[in-house]
């Protein structure tokens, strides 16, 4: 080889091994909900941030000082009962209700010279503070801001919901979806953000798989009967009252068949004790009505043959995630990006309707084989929602 031909070759390999190099040593800033604070939206944006940092990153959460204001949370409680997460650099700055805190905030950030701050857009309450904070954060001419975008329509609307997604989505580089359907409506109010699609990766910090018999006897279950679980945080949309009217079949009664429905209400839970007392359903709902702290949820899905998600209305869900770490089996509803998370292997999708919901259940139970089918299913499907994927995702946009 001449010399001629080796210089441009050498020249090649110095840039690849400076970028290489410049890449470890990448800073990012989550932007979002984490500890102190609870719930899927803080375990997803740390478990993120844990995987940005094997990466090579030099990774921070920026967290809330004020979520929201107390008489707008439909809860018992906004903070976590678990033990802080160690090995992460987790900042309380973020007041979502204090215009003067945004322009803080977001100085901050053009100050700190991150080059890639991820946030968190859920909710059309948070467009102001988070719109105003990348509005800022990018005045640097380095700092790009790529928000995971869990829902772009919500799922409870309200006046001025549009307005005020448009301005979050007119504030950042780029979006990533975790289901197709949101990509849609991320188009239809942005048509020119850049977007691109990677499913919810698994819910994999809830420990390891527990037997049935451990399971039942944390819950104080009988072994005897049969489960199936409801779970997480529970609103209208996601139809817990189309599966209390599908519990009323004969042939789920028969089969000794209850429903665990464990979570916190969000709306009025009067309504769903009398809909169960009017449709005779007494002693067949386990109702744990409350949050369920992380160290907890491993006994609710291990205790459970399969996985209800009746919901009248969804984009992704993290419960489906969970579901996958612990290779249960799902019924899911036709609506939004979930009956993309579940193929035919897995599970069922049905209409939102309580007779289809009822006929799925009495197939799964009326043949043994399809629990395990269905386990090994999942146990095979799940090795696509990497966290991995994810952040690989997050960078190619940001490069893009």
């Amino acid at each position: 080889m001449k010399k001629t031909d080796a210089c441009p070759f050498f020249t090649y390999l110095c840039l690849k091994i400076r970028n290489l190099v410049a890449m470890e040593k990448r800073k990012v800033i989550l932007v979002g909900t984490a500890y102190p604070f609870r719930g899927g939206i803080a375990a997803f944006n740390e478990r993120l941030a844990w995987c940005f940092q094997k990466q090579g990153y030099e990774v921070e959460i920026w967290t809330f000082t004020v979520q929201y204001p107390n008489f707008l949370f439909p809860g018992k409680t906004q903070l976590s009962t678990e033990p802080e997460p160690q090995g992460l650099a987790i900042k309380r700055v973020f007041n979502s209700v204090n215009p003067f805190n945004w322009i803080k905030v977001g100085r901050r950030l053009r100050n700190a010279d991150a080059d890639l701050v991820v946030m968190r857009f859920w909710i059309p309450y948070m467009a102001p503070s988070h719109g105003v904070v990348a509005r800022m954060a990018r005045k640097n001419k380095k700092t790009k801001v790529v928000a995971v975008l869990d829902n772009v329509i919500p799922h409870e609307k309200r006046f001025g919901d549009t307005l005020l997604t448009k301005f979050f989505l007119k504030s950042i580089d780029a979006g990533v979806t975790m289901a197709r359907a949101v990509m849609q409506d991320a188009h239809r109010l942005a048509p020119q953000l850049k977007t691109s699609y990677c499913p919810h990766p698994l819910y994999d910090h809830f420990g390891e798989k527990v037997s049935r018999e451990e399971a039942l006897g944390f819950l104080n279950l009988d072994p005897k009967d049969h489960y199936i679980l409801f779970f997480g945080i529970i609103r209208d949309y996601k139809g817990l009252d189309l599966l209390l009217q599908a519990m009323t079949d004969p042939r789920l009664r028969d089969k000794n068949v209850k429903a665990i429905v464990a979570g916190e209400f969000y709306n009025n839970d009067e309504k769903y004790h009398t809909l169960e007392k009017q449709l005779g359903l007494e002693g067949r709902v386990v109702w744990h009505s409350r949050f369920i702290p992380d160290s907890e949820v491993k006994y609710y899905f291990n205790a459970a043959d399969i996985v209800v998600q009746p919901y009248k209305s969804a984009t992704q869900s993290g419960v489906t995630q969970i579901a996958y770490h612990f290779d249960k089996p799902m019924l899911v509803t036709d609506v939004g990006g979930l009956k993309e998370m579940v193929p035919d292997r897995v599970g069922y999708v049905t209409p939102t309707d309580p007779e289809a919901i009822a006929n799925a259940l009495a197939e799964f139970y009326q043949d043994d084989r399809l629990m395990t089918a269905f386990e090994q299913g999942v146990h095979e499907e799940k090795k696509q929602f990497s966290w991995d994927r994810m952040v690989e995702t997050i960078v190619a946009l940001l490069n893009r």
